[in-house]
């Protein structure tokens, strides 16, 4: 999609609701951090208490009124929810403030629409926003009537919604076909990456938790990297050598978030193929948040929905340099199998790298699929059967 929030509003007001499950600050923290991302401007914050969201406006009519008192005195014209709204919700709300309302779920969005670069991450993009946006059509989808030329495109007796809709129903079939095609094409590249003996590395872990910053320390690659949730959207890989004679091939890949929206987790299956297809992964987790633990866990959600819960990982305990007083080295430990299991570095320093080289090259030595591998390409050199 073309539209994005801040093309036309930079000044919000956000509103989160605490329903007693102990997380309401850190996922308050999480929503302002998702705004600054989207270049938005927060004017105000209204918070408040609930045991169950309203039907009718999810925060209840009172709570309405004093939304619509903090837009009157700071002149903001949309309004942020930390939650998912129901598109009933999203329009009596917009009706109630007359202003602009999204959802926790739509600024994500907005955020990845921004961010894609890649066409194939574009097309995903769209896909997950149309997908998402196809229930809660308030306003005219006119931008996808000019690419089909707008004459005649609309049936007899057929009302602008059921034009929009059809209208999205098209698109998003046409983006199922080029997202397919492109898989395709990915599968092929994959294929014949795999067919060397080499071990397939993916860099996962919470979004900002400094995945990007490693990659590109380990790689010597130029990927972007910044301070702030999603600065990494489309898949990048290179070739990481572990020493003179072995090497990796090595994956940076979009960031996770707690209550990601289901629309994106599809839509970016592809993207995430690398994930998937893995040997083993490096799980980056930012060691001075305090909410560590929650983060691992949604991660690790996160990849048992995707199907990639039962490949190996590494936790990478990063940001170690932001400790005060600064007394915390670099190091590592193993697993009951002497695997090495836990790796405390700092990405930005470069500490604690060699470490993570370490782990590679012994995992390289074990995997039994470099043997098997080599052994087959061995076969096909002498053109005959394998030894039996």
């Amino acid at each position: 999609m073309d539209t994005k929030v801040t093309d036309y509003i930079n000044e919000v007001v956000l509103v989160s609701l605490d329903f007693g499950s102990g997380m309401h600050m850190e996922r308050l923290q999480e929503l302002q951090q998702l705004a600054i991302s989207d270049q938005l401007v927060i004017l105000a914050i209204v918070e408040g208490k609930r045991s169950r969201p309203d039907p009718t406006t999810y925060v209840g009519s009172g709570k309405v009124d004093e939304i619509a008192s903090v837009l009157e005195q700071t002149g903001a014209s949309l309004v942020i929810f930390n939650h998912e709204l129901s598109p009933a919700q999203q329009r009596n709300l917009s009706q109630r403030l007359h202003c602009s309302v999204i959802d926790r779920t739509s600024l994500i969005l907005d955020i990845f629409a921004q961010r894609a670069k890649s066409h194939e991450g574009k097309l995903q993009v769209e896909l997950a926003q149309l997908e998402h946006l196809s229930t809660r059509l308030i306003r005219g989808w006119t931008h996808l009537e000019r690419q089909k030329g707008g004459i005649g495109l609309r049936g007899p007796g057929e009302t602008q919604l059921e034009t929009d809709r059809r209208l999205i129903r098209k698109r998003v079939k046409l983006l199922k076909e080029r997202l397919i095609k492109l898989e395709r094409q990915r599968k092929v590249q994959r294929r014949s990456r795999r067919r060397g003996p080499i071990l397939s590395i993916s860099i996962v872990g919470y979004t900002n938790a400094g995945k990007s910053t490693l990659f590109n320390r380990l790689t010597g690659a130029q990927s972007y990297a910044a301070d702030q949730l999603f600065a990494t959207l489309d898949t990048t890989t290179r070739k990481l050598f572990i020493s003179k004679d072995d090497s990796v091939v090595i994956s940076d890949t979009v960031g996770f978030i707690r209550e990601l929206p289901h629309t994106l987790v599809a839509a970016f299956r592809a993207t995430l193929e690398e994930t998937i297809q893995a040997d083993m992964l490096l799980h980056v987790v930012d060691a001075c948040s305090p909410n560590r633990e929650e983060q691992i866990e949604a991660v690790n959600k996160l990849l048992s929905e995707i199907g990639a819960d039962t490949i190996p990982q590494i936790l990478v305990f990063n940001k170690i340099d932001l400790h005060t007083p600064i007394a915390d080295e670099a190091d590592y430990g193993r697993d009951e199998y002497g695997r090495i299991s836990r790796i405390r570095l700092s990405a930005k320093t470069g500490a604690g790298l060699k470490f993570v080289k370490l782990a590679l090259a012994e995992e390289i030595s074990r995997n039994p699929k470099r043997l098997h591998e080599e052994s087959i390409n061995v076969g096909k050199v002498t053109g005959g059967l394998l030894p039996q």
